[in-house]
């Protein structure tokens, strides 16, 4: 067995470190623009980052937060999240990103999962709490300003804990990623020391939900190398790249189904009128990628990461030309290692999560982490993804898992027994299908079941009705039958 990889880490070994050099270095540049709807700006300067997020951490030591003390942040794609997310990093306790789009069974798993007992909120959102927690807005944590009771910050490490970061597991509800500062700077650093290598002049954007990965490693990244980071209110495919001239953005990161939906907007004059310099992606259609590069004139490159092991594998400039259509991941960063073993692909390194919260470590002895996913190399030892070993389902970019959607419909009264899979989509990669044994139910009433307790992207869009479903000798539905004979499904309504 081969030592571990190690690689130079990152300069400082915490992020609050990183806030405060940046702010006395580069305090008066933008550190961020974050765009809301109606297409109103908030600029945030590196010494704005600093010092609200000082203001912050002292209102949330006065409401008893302290080191390790969980905090639900469900603030959307707005500058308080970033601001409350390092503000808890003062104070050493970790954020719970909440999706503001959790149904209620949802919202309660992850809060009691967690320990969240105090969450951040807008108004309009306290009650959705009810009784779960307590809730604390942006406005009361920013109001007094001019208070002179600073926290006593803890000394963060490398390793202390700034995430509970939930994920869809292979079963059951989501488990959450323990990510720390190493993780955070291990990824973003990687984009900074290799390629695409991140500098000062470029200006980053990020369109995807802020309580997921992706925007989160974008800030850090925009720290490190002090460029300018650009937070759209969401993927808007026909405004797009309107909005990627608008703001001189040169690097952008996508994933799933975003690619095909900026190709199906009608082709514009202004298409290669823009300073995008590198796209990064995830899963890009391989039968398209030319035509992606040839209508926006800018190269795109393959990337492979994980929730729980940060930035992996990727195409390098060097390499691009080639690959281009292959759907090759490309080859592991300088900071990690990768091997696949009886068809899958595992990863090891520094800058992984610890671990998944209150479960044992799925790492073994090695160091080793198995990600499900099934893998090969080519002669030259690059990486290509085969499919899947997990029950999971890739929704536009959204982990869900199928045990999840199969509890919930279980519940239903009318229902005897149900199987969830995942079926091809051009669009959405794939789409959520249920099979149900359930005499006295239509795909209305279980539909409108799904939707009062789960996230919108995790209802069903196709179903079927069975009399009886397949299953194995261990009585459990025999889902390689279902994925093998399954007619054309009945769509569900919008």
């Amino acid at each position: 067995m081969s030592d571990p990889v190690t690689s130079p880490g990152p300069a400082v070994s915490d992020i609050v470190t990183l806030v405060d050099q940046r702010a006395l270095s580069d305090g008066e540049r933008p550190a961020w623009t974050f765009e809301a709807r109606d297409g109103s700006l908030d600029v945030v300067t590196f010494a704005d980052v600093a010092r609200r997020s000082r203001v912050v951490a002292s209102a949330l030591a006065r409401q008893g937060v302290a080191a390790g003390t969980p905090v639900g942040v469900m603030l959307g794609n707005r500058a308080e999240f970033a601001l409350t997310w390092f503000a808890l990093m003062r104070l050493g306790a970790p954020m719970v990103p909440l999706n503001p789009h959790y149904g209620p069974r949802d919202l309660a798993h992850v809060l009691d999962d967690s320990g969240a007992g105090l969450v951040v909120v807008w108004p309009e959102d306290l009650g959705r709490l009810e009784s779960l927690a307590d809730g604390v807005t942006p406005a009361d944590l920013e109001g007094d300003s001019d208070h002179h009771d600073e926290p006593v910050e803890p000394a963060p490490t490398g390793l202390t804990v700034v995430n509970l970061q939930y994920t869809s597991g292979t079963t059951g509800a989501p488990k959450a990623c323990l990510l720390t500062h190493d993780y955070w700077l291990r990824l973003a650093g990687s984009l900074v020391d290799g390629f695409p290598r991140l500098h000062a002049d470029d200006v980053l954007l990020t369109a995807q939900p802020f309580h997921y990965v992706d925007p989160q490693w974008n800030v850090i990244a925009g720290l490190l190398a002090g460029a300018h980071v650009v937070v759209l209110d969401g993927f808007h495919p026909s405004t797009f790249w309107e909005r990627v001239r608008s703001h001189q953005v040169t690097y952008f990161y996508c994933l799933a189904a975003m690619p095909g939906l900026l190709l199906a907007m009608p082709p514009d004059t202004h298409d290669r009128e823009h300073r995008v310099r590198a796209v990064q992606c995830s899963a890009i259609p391989t039968s398209r990628h030319a035509e992606i590069e040839s209508r926006w004139g800018v190269p795109w490159f393959e990337a492979f990461g994980m929730t729980e092991t940060g930035a992996d594998i990727r195409v390098g400039a060097e390499e691009h030309d080639e690959l281009v259509g292959t759907g090759c991941l490309g080859r592991p960063a300088a900071h990690r290692e990768a091997r696949i073993v009886d068809g899958q692909l595992f990863l090891r390194g520094p800058g992984m999560m610890l671990g998944y919260h209150g479960h044992p470590s799925p790492f073994d002895d090695d160091g080793w982490f198995a990600t499900g996913d099934l893998a090969r190399t080519d002669d030259r030892g690059r990486y290509y993804l085969t499919g899947r070993l997990k029950d999971m389902i890739r929704r536009s970019g959204e982990n869900i898992a199928a045990a999840e959607v199969e509890q919930v419909l279980i519940e239903h009264p009318a229902v005897q027994v149900v199987a969830v899979i995942g079926v091809p989509d051009e669009l959405r990669g794939e789409e959520v299908k249920a099979f149900v044994v359930a005499p006295d139910a239509d795909v209305e009433a279980l539909e409108s079941w799904c939707r009062e307790r789960l996230a919108p992207f995790k209802v069903p869009r196709w179903w079927e009705f069975r009399e009886e479903l397949p299953m194995t000798p261990s009585h459990r539905v025999a889902k390689a039958l279902l994925r093998e004979s399954a007619p054309t499904p009945h769509e569900a309504s919008a």
